[in-house]
């Protein structure tokens, strides 16, 4: 077993080399021991279009029910629809088999209990269990349903949004699962719909399914200016993720869409909490607090947005990542799918392109993420390092790794939680200030031979 697969918020790795049979279903039969535990007895399964995901299904649930644990198999969806399983039939957690936005070898597992997904401690627990064989030894099976979630996902889609005549979008599935979802949704809407790659195929012929990553983002790029569209959407692998590219071709990262979306809530519910975290704009903090909203910076992932959205009774959260989770009309939890209809109706209301409605935020220069190799035993020493060289002559926020303000702008370095790299990300307020603050965090970083 290669405990480097047990991260901060799910279970992910390189499916031949990480996950055989055996370790799939004692994942299982520990998750099903956990949940046992934890007085549950139904949960949802569900998977992506991974080519190997109908392997591990088959091997996950064989250890889940052996722990008599009863699944409602929900089969291949975008994740959201998975945690739209667990609060539309009030079941006591989930499991979604998905690589993310993850290279085609890769896959993985998300797992909750009651509305939340496990993370940190508790992902550390299955793999002791596992490693311990630390099993319920049941006498009875569980039993295994299957049920379809997206007709009621559907009509919660239909209930909320009504769209004016005139709405073009083009639409980059990516050939994961959201595209599949959203086309025809879109389409029923009266919206015009441009689509790209909305077949679903595991092996992601097109492009790789990540719209943070700038290169993924050309050909919707390109068509959303050949076709005059209002909008360009994109989704990662499994939905989660929301990509955005404005009428003129230019891409329009998750945090000028929370400060979009954070302007419409604060109209309805004045004073309410948004949550961010640390690769945010500092823009967009400020924004929030200019409009009377409590903006509250936090840790990356979405496991930990989410639950800090619970703990502060937030309307609204998004992480630079293009996880967006809206308490604020719906449930709380991270959907790409839910995120792009409320995109779409905010230009449909106010008539204007996603750039025009964003032109009176003030101008900056910024990075997108930057990542950067380092081996998962090294990460999180490099990063500790760095905050105590920049803590003697500057302010530095530790929340999350460190972000450091100077003043023209921040720099931000951190450990990610799914990928052996450290994440970089800097803002200033012209190109000349945001190389020097740049080049700072390059230089304490040269000795650690990682750049």
């Amino acid at each position: 077993m290669n405990p480097e697969v047990f991260r901060e918020y799910d279970i992910r790795g390189v499916v031949e080399r990480d996950f055989d049979d055996r370790f799939v279903t004692d994942l299982g039969r520990a998750f099903g021991t956990m949940l046992q535990r934890a007085g549950c007895r139904t949960i949802t399964l569900g998977r992506d279009c991974r080519l190997s995901s109908d392997r591990l299904h088959g091997l996950l649930l064989d250890g889940l029910l052996r722990t008599s644990i009863n699944v409602i198999d929900i089969a291949v969806v975008p994740t959201p629809l998975l945690y739209f399983s667990v609060a539309q039939w009030n079941v006591d957690g989930g499991v979604m088999i998905t690589g993310s936005h993850n290279p085609p070898e890769y896959n993985g597992f998300k797992l909750g209990i009651g509305p939340s997904t496990i993370y940190g401690a508790r992902i550390q627990e299955l793999r002791h269990m596992i490693e311990r064989e630390d099993f319920v030894a049941s006498p009875a099976h569980g039993r295994v349903v299957t049920r379809a979630i997206l007709p009621e996902y559907q009509e919660l889609i239909r209930s909320q949004f009504n769209f004016k005549p005139g709405l073009k979008v083009a639409v980059d599935g990516g050939n994961g699962c959201g595209g599949a979802v959203a086309a025809p949704l879109m389409r029923e809407l009266g919206i015009e719909t441009v689509e790209m790659f909305i077949e679903m195929d595991g092996r992601f012929p097109h492009h790789h399914p990540d719209p943070t990553i700038e290169d993924n983002m050309r050909d919707l790029i390109k068509t959303v200016v050949s076709s005059r569209a209002r909008v360009g959407i994109a989704y990662d692998g499994d939905a989660d993720r929301l990509g955005a590219v404005d009428e003129t071709g230019r891409i329009v990262w998750a945090d000028e869409m929370i400060v979009l979306f954070s302007r419409v809530i604060l109209k309805r519910q004045p004073g309410a909490t948004i949550i961010g975290d640390v690769k945010c704009s500092q823009r967009m903090y400020d924004d929030i607090a200019r409009r009377g909203g409590r903006a509250i910076m936090w840790k990356t992932g979405h496991s930990l947005i989410r639950s800090k959205l619970r703990e502060e009774r937030a309307a609204f959260a998004g992480e630079m990542s293009g996880h967006l989770f809206f308490a604020d009309r719906y449930h709380g939890f991270d959907d790409a799918i839910y995120a792009s209809f409320r995109l779409l109706e905010i230009i449909n209301t106010e008539g204007k392109g996603l750039g025009a409605l964003l032109a009176d935020l003030p101008k900056a220069s910024a990075t997108p993420e930057i990542r950067v190799d380092c081996p998962d035993e090294r990460k999180f020493e490099i990063v500790r390092a760095i905050a105590t060289e920049f803590r003697v002559d500057h302010e530095v926020i530790e929340v999350d790794g460190v972000r450091v303000k100077f003043p023209e702008g921040w720099g931000l370095l951190r450990a990610s939680n799914t990928q052996p790299a450290l994440v970089m990300r800097f803002e200033a307020r012209n190109e000349a200030a945001l190389a020097a603050i740049r080049t700072q965090f390059e230089n304490k970083l040269k000795p650690y031979g990682v750049v």
